[in-house]
């Protein structure tokens, strides 16, 4: 008889003659040795600020409030996740310089923001227009190798990342005119993130592109200082945009992402039980969003019809003109952002796409 399995049965015969009562005394102080091991953990009591632009009922604030949740359960209430939504400690970029100074814990800005930021370039190839076929082939990318590379250098810069959220793809409104074609963009005032790409991909669809933090947006459309701005649907609605907007059009033009960003300086005093307990966390929230952002988006669509938006949508045809108009910016930017690095995102899309078939 093999000498593993017959130790094995060995000690089930032993177990099976034990008398009820050491069985439950047994299992009692197991159980009692994970208490007390949780408790001896190196917890203790914290306040973690984490700011975003969006609403505390959009996707993005939900998830942040699922995070502090899991936190809380997992820290047994000594750390404490609080949300600070609708620009409250400031833009993307103010929140960013925040976390790299250490007087505010968390952001999650678009990567497009990080592109500003000296070593971090490469974070922009996310962007380039027309990229992304769907929202799992980014998930499969943003967290392979490729997506890792680019957490990787984040701590230089002050920043610890925990991974990529979905915004999605980006959707046109204005308040003018319906778009059905790609010349329908030309002399559109459009609002776009403060970022080159952005503005040049509007520039070459004849659109005059204003770059303006999130938190105007909404103002400035209601005044007509804009006439138009694009985003994921869930934005759309959860923002209301609806209110001061008249169409919409599903180009899908560039397909966006968050980092869900730690102050290194915050990080750095974090005990390892503590950094354990919030990568953990980080993960199940990140599920979480995707999930719940996905679902949102099935929905969006139809509140957004319902309250009076008119949305389009374009013909393969029109998709492909979209496409050939901004070739000129995927190039550019290809270059700017690292060469290197887009032939390794690539390679990584391509492998993603032949194993899907």
């Amino acid at each position: 008889m093999n000498r593993a399995v017959g130790a094995s049965r060995r000690r089930l015969s032993e177990e099976e003659s034990m008398p009820i009562g050491k069985l439950v005394a047994s299992s009692l102080m197991a159980s009692l040795f994970a208490i007390s091991a949780a408790a001896a953990a190196d917890i203790r009591e914290r306040t973690i600020k984490v700011g975003i632009g969006l609403s505390a009922d959009h996707p993005q604030g939900q998830s942040v409030t699922r995070f502090a949740e899991i936190v809380s359960q997992k820290s047994e209430g000594k750390i404490k996740v609080r949300l600070f939504a609708g620009g409250a400690l400031g833009n993307d970029v103010t929140m960013i310089s925040a976390l790299q100074g250490g007087t505010q814990e968390m952001t999650i800005p678009d990567t497009s923001t990080l592109v500003g930021i000296s070593g971090l370039k490469d974070f922009g190839l996310i962007n380039l227009p027309f990229l992304f076929q769907n929202g799992q082939e980014a998930d499969k990318l943003l967290d392979g190798p490729f997506g890792q590379k680019l957490m990787a250098k984040l701590p230089e810069k002050g920043l610890i990342g925990f991974g990529f959220w979905e915004n999605g793809f980006r959707q046109v409104t204005n308040s003018r005119r319906p778009i059905a074609k790609a010349e329908d963009f030309a002399g559109l005032k459009l609002r776009v993130i403060q970022n080159p790409l952005f503005i040049e991909t509007f520039r070459e669809l004849g659109a005059n592109a204003v770059p303006m933090p999130f938190t105007e947006v909404y103002t400035a459309l209601e005044t007509k200082t804009i006439d138009g701005q694009e985003n994921p649907l869930a934005t759309i609605l959860a923002s209301k945009f609806y209110e001061v907007q008249k169409y919409a059009v599903q180009s899908n033009h560039i397909y966006s992402v968050w980092a869900f960003l730690m102050s290194k300086r915050f990080w750095d005093r974090l005990t390892p039980d503590e950094q354990a307990l919030i990568v953990e966390a980080a993960n199940e929230a990140k599920d979480f969003e995707r999930k719940t952002i996905r679902a949102f988006e099935t929905t969006a669509l139809d509140e957004l019809k319902a309250k009076g938006l008119e949305i389009s949508s374009l013909t393969e045809a029109e998709t492909t003109k979209l496409r050939d108009k901004t070739k000129a910016v995927r190039d550019k930017f290809t270059e700017e952002f690292g060469q290197a690095s887009a032939t390794e995102m690539m390679s990584e899309l391509e492998k993603i796409r032949s194993t899907k078939q």
